[in-house]
């Protein structure tokens, strides 16, 4: 079966299928479609599968044109039709992983594809997970279910690996053709045929040892940031306490070059995979009886930072005599980095739950995002951005610098400015920094 299949992807006569079309798995689905490889995309949101069909784009990192001529030519469909993994050759796992309420890993989605694909896949068939999670899940969470529902077994009937995503949205530099994969399989057939696969969507293949050795390298690389995010945000709070612009302390430190790289502070950290990370290894970690002192502090840190900043808002009021109850505070950005359309995670809206709890009377303007909905239930649709609305505010709050704010103008009009980004350059006594 091995020789087979690798035979059919030297070919090109292979099809792969990819599950959840998301941040991570549309843009996989488009970069291997651009390559003739006979793409299937499978999720459970009918609404997706039809935009994907008609070629109506909905992930940043895609361009609508690679969209559109990827489904007309007929070499990316999408289906919530999973009887029709028996067509593929490949199955790449790229759903959600979310914490529950007690901040553990919730599998539910891993778990639910790992049926499908045992319910419905054919002997030869190669299976990698790319979702973010624990180390020891493809092995001790996956196979089981696999081998169960299936009937069949690892090594002999199909291979099974670990590939992390590494998608960072909006990023114009690096995306998912030319960004590294590691790739851990569970056998060296399973590694063979997972860089044969990867190699029609991914410019560098890294193998490593395992799947675990494969998930403890995505841990790694996020956890690395939290820690040096949360470092930066606890010397910003420190530097604002002392009266020392933080900005320039981190300009003056980056003229290193050697042994010093520069991270920025801000109101907290979002996105799907930094912010959750650490609760993954700690699940894992509590099995070993093992401490992540180091790492629990750096959450702790992170999972303050927007009530420190809500403290800093009524802080910047009081300066002005007024109170959070009762003042318009407007807040421009809410995805939770520039430029892109991803608010998961954003500290932005946790900033504004307490603010509204503190009775805020609250609008926002993000030209990325029209809605949102806040973990407290609060709905808010976002507000055109005029000279008005600055002027009417009593404080506007600059919770993601994207680019296309015009800040001259911001400054010009706004009464009062909590920047939280260092987007406002020209110094001002109505100007407030993190």
């Amino acid at each position: 079966m091995k020789s087979n299949l690798l035979q059919k992807i030297s070919n090109n006569d292979f099809t792969v299928g990819i599950i959840g079309l998301g941040y991570v798995g549309l843009p996989l689905a488009v970069s291997f479609a651009e390559k003739k490889v006979m793409t299937i995309g499978f999720d459970k949101s009918l609404s997706k599968v039809e935009k994907v069909n008609s070629g109506i784009n909905y992930i940043g990192d895609v361009s609508d044109q690679e969209l559109s001529e990827a489904v007309g030519n007929k070499y990316f469909k999408a289906t919530t039709d999973f009887s029709r993994i028996s067509e593929c050759d490949a199955i790449l796992i790229c759903v959600p992983t979310p914490l529950d309420q007690f901040k553990k890993p919730n599998m539910e989605f891993i778990e639910t594809a790992c049926r499908e694909i045992g319910q419905n896949m054919k002997k030869g068939t190669f299976i990698c997970l790319e979702s973010t999670t624990y180390p020891t899940t493809t092995e001790d969470f996956m196979l089981p279910i696999l081998e169960r529902e299936s009937g069949l077994k690892e090594g002999i009937d199909f291979w099974l690996a670990y590939s992390p995503e590494r998608v960072d949205p909006g990023n114009k530099q690096f995306g998912t053709r030319n960004t590294p994969k590691v790739l851990g399989a569970m056998s060296d057939d399973g590694l063979v045929l997972g860089k044969a696969i990867y190699g029609y969507a991914i410019d560098q293949i890294h193998p490593v040892s395992s799947p675990k050795v494969a998930e403890m390298v995505k841990i790694l690389e996020n956890t690395y940031r939290l820690i040096n995010i949360s470092l930066i945000n606890e010397m910003a709070l420190l530097c604002g306490k002392m009266n020392i612009d933080i900005w320039e302390v981190i300009d003056a430190a980056k003229t290193k070059p050697y042994g010093f790289q520069a991270f920025y502070p801000g109101p907290g950290i979002g996105g799907h995979c930094i912010p959750l990370d650490p609760f993954y290894l700690e699940h894992i970690a509590k099995k070993f009886n093992f401490d992540l002192s180091m790492i629990h502090t750096a959450g702790h840190i992170d999972m303050m930072m927007p009530h420190r900043m809500t403290l800093k808002i009524a802080s910047a009021l009081n300066r002005q005599q007024k109170a959070i109850n009762g003042s318009k505070i407007l807040f421009l950005g809410v995805a939770y980095k520039p430029d892109i359309n991803d608010e998961r995670e954003s500290p932005a809206l946790k900033i504004i739950d307490e603010v509204a709890q503190k009775g805020g009377i609250i609008h926002y303007h993000d030209p990325y995002i029209p809605t949102i909905a806040t973990t407290r239930g609060l709905h808010f649709n976002s507000a055109p951005l005029t000279s008005e609305l600055l002027q009417q505010s009593d404080c506007v709050v600059i919770t993601t610098s994207h680019s296309v704010f015009d800040i001259d103008d911001i400054l010009k009009n706004a009464k009062l400015i909590v920047d939280l980004r260092n987007a406002v350059k020209i110094a001002s006594d109505k100007v407030y920094k993190l």
